[in-house]
């Protein structure tokens, strides 16, 4: 046994193992579509669908060394579960150390989830250890508002609710509405091209300024995620004032995803979002998507999800955030 081996023991005939790649990534997606009828998943959400082997491949590639932040439960040889950490630094210097696992409907409630959740949590705290960020670390754990067993088991593990995503789709793209108002005067949209990148990237980042729990986000982040061919912006002159930031999901092109809608703050409430909004599902259809998806907090100060609805879009799943103290 290693020392991530979880101090919790699992019931007779099950057992933990490290990720071992890609022989992993078939039967990990398959205890994801386990799952789907249970959780009531969202096959195409954006947020956390139905992954293909190959986006839990490339998911898994992103890791800091997978094979000890990624552990499997196995019984009879074959993967019943599996449990995943990752950790950011947020805007306000928060390191958080996020956990996710996956088991299916029928080893629920034998305990197997409670050993998978002491696993993740004693791992991240070994972790903090070595990163000597224990000064400003939390845990966090995620669940959709319809995974009922993972919500029960994180409530009763001392976790608590500190924000929720709801996710957005409008169905068909051929049914977009039209602007409804004029740009003010001297405001002009258009493609975003790499000269605007530095422009773009501040626009958005500065929409973050008061927003809690986001993450750091570094201009070459930025640059190298660059997908623009569905991106507009506004300006005033040479004055970038908002962005809609719009592009096709990597797996399928029929659904289009919003990103980022931002709007500066001395700008809002001009018609300038939803003209921008409207450009970029308007590129989306040009490109082939047929479908539009994209999420936004529950308690958006702004006020998009009114915006999101008045062309259409309509709610779909609520995503639920947990933070849990190190101590």
């Amino acid at each position: 046994m290693s020392d991530d081996t979880p101090g919790q023991d699992l019931p007779a005939g099950f057992g933990f193992r490290p990720y071992r790649g890609d022989e992993d990534h078939g039967p990990m997606a398959a205890v994801r579509l386990g799952c789907v009828e249970r959780d009531r998943v969202d096959a195409r959400s954006v947020v956390e669908g139905l992954p293909t082997a190959d986006e839990i491949a490339e998911a898994s590639a992103k890791l800091d060394e997978p094979s000890r932040n990624q552990v499997l439960v196995v019984r009879d040889g074959s993967a019943v579960g599996y449990s995943t950490i990752r950790w950011w630094q947020e805007r306000d210097d928060t390191w958080l150390y996020l956990h996710r696992g996956y088991l299916l409907p029928e080893h629920r409630a034998q305990g197997i989830g409670s050993a998978m959740l002491c696993w993740a949590e004693e791992r991240i705290r070994r972790l903090v250890e070595e990163h000597g960020t224990a000064r400003t670390a939390v845990i966090g754990a995620n669940a959709m508002s319809s995974e009922q067993d993972a919500t029960a088991l994180l409530l009763a593990a001392g976790y608590r609710r500190v924000f929720s995503l709801v996710e957005l789709e409008l169905a068909d793209l051929r049914q977009l509405p039209e602007p409804g108002s004029e740009l003010p005067a001297g405001i002009r949209t258009g493609p975003i091209e790499a000269s605007h990148y530095r422009a773009a990237w501040r626009t958005v980042v500065d929409s973050y300024a008061d927003t809690g729990f986001t993450q750091k986000w570094a201009f070459q982040d930025f640059v190298d995620t660059a997908d623009p061919a569905c991106w507009r912006a506004a300006w005033n002159g040479q004055d970038m004032l908002g962005v809609a930031l719009c592009s096709l999901r990597g797996h399928d092109h029929t659904v289009g995803e919003v990103e980022e809608l931002s709007v500066r703050t001395d700008r809002r409430r001009l018609g300038i979002g939803r003209i921008l909004l409207l450009d970029g599902l308007r590129s989306l259809r040009e490109q082939g998507a047929t479908t539009a998806r994209l999420y936004t907090g529950t308690a958006n100060p702004h006020r998009s999800y009114d915006l999101y609805e008045s062309v259409g879009f309509r709610r779909q799943n609520e995503y639920v955030r947990y933070r849990k103290p190190l101590a």
